[in-house]
């Protein structure tokens, strides 16, 4: 087991790296915009435009601003924002409560509802319940966010008024973001989960324990929900980077105070040091998450550990 979750932090490692160092390049090679000139004002001299390049180290190649960032970053220094002028690692961390608050709220919401509405109608196949569940599972997959953050934005929003459209306030501001975020993950849990609990409950040690005469309610708690929740454990390590990536998109429409309407601004303003963040704790965070949905899949089913 020690091996195995060696072998997938090392993995993670040499993600991460990768990760940090494509999008360091691309940063600063792709686009024509220079965000010296996009923070000065449009009389300031090539003077002013060579200083500020000097102070924020991008008069160096690329290659030397890499190491040079490298090196810093071993230390803990990710470098100043270009607009705020402030640490980028305190600018983003301090968004970073904003972001989860959505993130986990939303896939907590999907989860247990889609959990329950899949098992549920994998029990009662062929119900009204089941037709229901379906039907609101191919609703969800055929929504994107975006749409239906737009339509409750404009139905609750804006021609009822009942819900604020924008800002982090009271526990209305959060209800149209985290309904927008948690629907495609409520219609994927619930088709995984029902799917998964047809195929152990028709298996063959359910049916002999029916033929035993345990009682149903033993039969789906005890033996065929553990069994068929491994591939929802798959799916939530899946899940919450397309909840926290979703986040971008969300948080901009609701302009919602967290990392994903920073990073949006932030890629506009070419602000090197904190995109580089972002997606640093980013990527450690996705990273963190699937090794841990790896452990515990390998301590649900031993097998996977020795492949």
């Amino acid at each position: 087991m020690q091996r195995y979750i060696l072998k997938r932090i090392i993995i993670g490692v040499f993600t991460m790296f990768a990760i940090i160092t494509l999008v360091f390049v691309l940063t600063r090679t792709l686009g024509e915009a220079d965000p010296v000139a996009i923070l000065l004002p449009p009389d300031a001299t090539p003077e002013d435009q060579a200083r500020l390049k000097e102070k924020f180290g991008l008069d160096k190649p690329v290659a030397e601003q890499y190491l040079i960032y490298l090196k810093n970053a071993l230390r803990g220094d990710f470098g100043n924002s270009f607009r705020f002028n402030e640490p980028a690692l305190g600018l983003v961390v301090s968004r970073i409560p904003a972001t989860l608050q959505l993130a986990v709220s939303a896939l907590l919401l999907g989860l247990s509802m889609g959990l329950v509405i899949g098992i549920v109608s994998a029990i009662r196949r062929d119900s009204v319940f089941d037709r229901f569940g379906r039907v609101l599972a191919l609703i969800g997959m055929a929504v994107p966010q975006f749409v239906l953050a737009l339509f409750l934005m404009l139905f609750f929003g804006v021609m009822l008024r009942w819900l604020p459209i924008a800002g982090r306030g009271g526990f209305t501001h959060f209800i149209m973001p985290v309904f927008s975020m948690s629907l495609v993950g409520l219609a994927a849990y619930t088709r995984l989960s029902r799917s998964s609990m047809i195929e152990v409950m028709n298996s063959e040690y359910i049916v002999m324990a029916r033929i035993k005469g345990v009682p149903e309610p033993v039969i789906i708690l005890i033996h065929a929900l553990k069994n068929g929740c491994i591939p929802v454990i798959t799916m939530l390590g899946l899940t919450f980077p397309h909840l926290i990536t979703g986040n971008i998109v969300i948080e901009t429409i609701f302009s919602w105070p967290g990392v994903g309407n920073l990073v949006m601004t932030s890629i506009f303003a070419r602000d090197y040091p904190v995109v580089q963040v972002i997606v640093m704790l980013l990527s450690f965070m996705v990273v963190t998450i699937n090794l841990l949905v790896d452990i515990s899949y390998a301590y649900i089913d031993p097998r996977i550990r020795y492949r």
